[in-house]
């Protein structure tokens, strides 16, 4: 009788764990979500003084930690059904690292990911090339998801909130790029 409950508590977890998979995998094939990703572990804050976008050696970049992060992210997602993204990057070598170890069949650089932490009043009108980006690319991406990372100065600019290296966030986005809810989900370990 015990193994009876025991396979059957089993049973619904594992039907648990695959509709939550499915239910993000639904919801980013669909034209009203967008995933957004803070790049994966880059010790130290903004870049080095004379950095330069051509030069990875010159930036704060992705350390052993943040590497082995990206990949796990990577994995997590395909566990959860998603099966083909449209990834773009910042130009900063931490986030285009973070997307090609995403391994989503390569990423394209997108300059309304940009950093503007150095500018922080540029805050306003890069948010709105954010949305327009969005709203643009939700009628043309099809059934693929629609990754985008970027850095923590951009997520909390558009959606008002701090996240950690590595996490990631649902939105729910209007026509016009506009996040109307949105689920933050932790990087998996």
């Amino acid at each position: 009788m015990r193994l009876k409950h025991l396979t059957l508590a089993a049973m619904c977890s594992l039907f648990a764990l695959w509709a939550q998979a499915s239910d993000l995998s639904d919801k980013l094939t669909s034209n009203d979500y967008v995933l957004l990703m803070r790049h994966t572990l880059a010790p130290g804050v903004g870049d080095p003084t004379g950095y330069t976008l051509e030069n990875c050696k010159s930036q704060r970049n992705l350390s052993a930690e943040g590497r082995s992060q990206a990949v796990t992210v990577g994995n997590w997602l395909k566990k959860q059904g998603i099966t083909t993204a449209d990834v773009r990057s910042s130009a900063w070598c931490r986030c285009k690292d973070t997307a090609e170890r995403l391994t989503f069949k390569g990423f394209k650089v997108e300059p309304t990911l940009a950093s503007f932490f150095d500018e922080m009043d540029k805050a306003p009108e890069r948010t709105q090339a954010l949305q327009n980006f969005i709203a643009e690319r939700r009628q043309t991406k099809g059934a693929q998801a629609l990754i985008l990372v970027t850095h923590h100065v951009n997520i909390h600019a558009y959606m008002g909130e701090n996240i950690a290296s590595g996490d990631m966030v649902l939105a729910k986005v209007d026509g016009h790029g506009k996040m109307v809810s949105y689920q933050l989900i932790p990087r998996p370990d």
